[in-house]
């Protein structure tokens, strides 16, 4: 089996070799934010600079336009990873989410692999994951059984703290359409049937409910339609909901009560409604002790210090799907103060900034030796698999 201590010493030098070409590709990306789904020049850039590497790519991949898969060398290895790339941006403040670094830490952690799978005896994937905030592609991926024979899969988050994990909620999407009959307002408001005042009725319901509800539950949305003029009685009425958990069973449970809101409303109103999910819907993160554990010991060889409470919760991504079929992790790193909260315009400045840019190092670091330090272990292979088993029953 391969020794630990040198496979560092050469990512170390790998990584410093091509961590400006990195720098030059983040920025770039940076300073031409695409939003989900529409990743074509983002996605093309990083094809193209895999593909100057050496790497073999797919593309587009799984059916999905701005998806991609990149390989290495013949493969055939005993044990094969998944180093997971996101590289959507957000609508007005463009990677606010940090994504342009993220991926650039993705690209280079498989550069820095790219040498060393005989080694490892382990396949290393760099695989496109586009779209991760709107309807997650990682979640038709694993619809599709694409990481169903990965041993693990990693990616790094950028944030305001260092952590080796951290909590992610499960996630539905729903836009709930209520119909109604249109009338005129003044002249003969009791020929209609308000569609505005059943989604009222719903809403008022649901944070009626929200005092009932486990403390790790969010209830959001808004008012997506409220009819067409003052002097009409709404025909129809639209509201999007996001409903989160730390458990899906727990939201599931949870959505089915949201139903009987919405046929509440329509009994007091007469109306009729309808719904239909907005995004696939996102599970929680299973946590991995032993791949944790991993994680933390490269986060003290690299001196990077653990400063946050992993406990907080995070948000939903589309890598807690992926947890349930394959081990799967999502340390962050730090690039702005503490306060300074990802998807606001104080966060997209930091994505150009020294510290930016350091955690494409830093961060193609962690995953590379993360990698290294498990398949040079068997006992922690074996030990990461067994976490896995338990962590998704």
């Amino acid at each position: 089996m391969a020794d630990y201590e040198v496979l560092k010493q050469r990512i170390f030098e790998t990584v410093e070799k091509y961590h400006r070409e990195l720098i030059a590709f983040n920025d770039d990306l940076a300073d031409n934010p695409e939003v989900s789904s529409k990743e074509f020049r983002s996605s093309q850039k990083a094809v193209e600079l895999l593909t100057a590497h050496g790497f073999r790519c797919e593309y587009p991949f799984d059916g999905i336009p701005t998806a991609f898969k990149a390989a290495y060398g013949p493969g055939g290895h005993k044990h094969k990873v998944a180093i997971l790339t996101e590289y959507d941006a957000l609508p007005g403040v463009g990677h606010a989410c940090g994504h342009c670094v993220s991926c650039s830490i993705s690209l280079l952690a498989g550069i820095a692999l790219m040498d060393h799978q005989d080694e490892l005896d382990c396949d290393v994937h760099v695989i496109g994951t586009p779209n991760e905030e709107e309807d997650g592609a990682k979640c038709q991926m694993v619809d599709d059984g694409i990481f169903n024979d990965y041993d693990m899969a990693i990616m790094i988050h950028l944030y305001d703290q260092n952590l080796t994990h951290c909590t992610l909620m499960a996630l539905d999407s729903r836009l709930f359409t209520f119909h109604g009959k249109a009338a005129h307002g003044a002249t003969a408001p009791w020929d209609g049937v308000n569609a505005l005042n059943a989604a009222q009725l719903f809403v008022h319901a649901v944070d009626c409910y929200r005092q009932h509800v486990t403390p790790d539950v969010r209830m959001h949305g808004i008012y997506r339609n409220g009819g067409a003029a003052p002097n009409v009685v709404p025909e129809s009425a639209s509201y999007e909901l996001y409903t989160r958990s730390l458990s899906r069973p727990y939201l599931t449970e949870l959505n089915e009560r949201v139903l009987k809101m919405a046929e509440g409303a329509c009994l007091m109103t007469g109306a009729t409604y309808e719904w239909e999910p907005t995004a696939a819907p996102y599970d929680n993160l299973v946590v991995n002790p032993t791949g944790t554990q991993a994680i933390q010991e490269v986060f003290d060889e690299l001196g990077i210090e653990v400063n946050g409470d992993a406990g907080k919760i995070f948000g939903s991504s589309d890598i807690g799907n992926v947890s349930f079929v394959c081990p799967a992790f999502h340390p962050t790193l730090q690039i702005a103060d503490k306060g300074i909260a990802i998807h606001t315009r104080g966060f997209e400045a930091e994505v150009r900034s020294e510290r930016g840019h350091k955690a494409i190092a830093d961060g193609a670091k962690v995953i590379a030796l993360d990698i290294a330090k498990i398949f040079t272990d068997d006992e922690r292979i074996r030990k990461m698999k067994e976490d896995f088993e338990n962590g998704r029953k």
